[in-house]
């Protein structure tokens, strides 16, 4: 028996959340004093409409390793976790903690348990989860299983487009001159990730489509053996977009698998309005 537990970063499509091999742990977020829980109670309009009007814009909490400890409960002797990026979040510390504490207070019964720093984030997470049940079903041993997967983690990649700047803006990461010059003159970021699970600018382009179209061609660009990989894509409250993403996607190469999800509550703070994420 198995279960791959994932930090709420990581979404989960509804055949996943109907697998019993899969659970969440969630993650908290504050606006401006007002806690929202990232689990099935999230609404994602109604969080945009308080970030939006925020002064001082969103903050995050990551999981207790209490809660994580309650994930790693049942009969499942292999536990895999997935978390956001440890540069991102201090989600994956907790994780590596609540292993060490469960097989501790366990020791009779300890369980194999593994922590993966995605070092991604969102449908970046979601991926890994897909990989490590592949890696299981195929019947791979626990260490086979960790070192495929981490091999997997070191060959991903992670894009994201952002709408607006307002929210890196009031998290004090860009000077209110660069996002005002930004927001005016249309030029939209294309971000992504560092192989140590930073963001980075890798682009910019002005508008959307230009933008979109720049972190296809970078993605396609970075992705070996396009035909065996899966690529997920998660959108902030704009399908619209993400479709189009896949459209231009399937233009150019022809993958394993294409997801597509709305972003939860932590991805929804990261990718604000209208942001896309890529991850493969």
């Amino acid at each position: 028996m198995y279960k791959i537990v994932i930090d709420s970063c990581g979404e989960l499509p509804e055949n996943l959340k109907k697998d019993g091999h899969f659970a969440t742990v969630s993650l908290e977020l504050d606006v401006d004093g007002f806690r929202i829980r990232d689990d099935e109670t999230f609404d994602q309009h109604d969080f945009l409409r308080r970030v939006k009007e925020s002064i001082k814009g969103p903050k995050s909490s990551c999981p207790s390793p209490e809660e994580y400890m309650r994930s790693f409960e049942g009969d499942a002797d292999n536990v895999y976790v997935i978390t956001l990026s440890g540069k991102l979040s201090g989600s994956y510390n907790s994780a590596v903690l609540a292993a060490n504490l469960y097989n501790e207070e366990h020791e009779d019964e300890p369980k194999n348990i593994y922590v993966f720093n995605s070092r991604s984030a969102s449908i970046g997470e979601t991926i890994i989860g897909m990989k490590v049940q592949e890696l299981e079903e195929a019947g791979n041993s626990f260490d086979d299983v960790v070192k495929q997967t981490e091999e997997y983690i070191s060959s991903m990649n992670t894009f994201f487009v952002l709408e607006t700047l307002d929210t890196l803006r009031k998290a004090g990461r860009l000077s209110n001159l660069k996002a005002l010059v930004a927001n005016t003159l249309n030029i939209k970021p294309v971000m992504g990730s560092t192989k140590e699970g930073a963001i980075q600018q890798l682009g910019q382009a002005r508008g959307m489509k230009k933008a979109l179209s720049k972190m296809v061609t970078d993605m396609i660009a970075a992705t070996k053996n396009c035909e065996d990989r899966v690529l997920a894509i998660a959108h902030c409250n704009c399908p619209e977009r993400a479709e189009y993403v896949k459209q231009c996607i399937e233009k150019l190469a022809k993958f394993k698998k294409i997801v597509i999800v709305n972003t939860a509550g932590i991805s929804s703070m990261y990718a604000n309005d209208g942001g896309v994420i890529l991850a493969v």
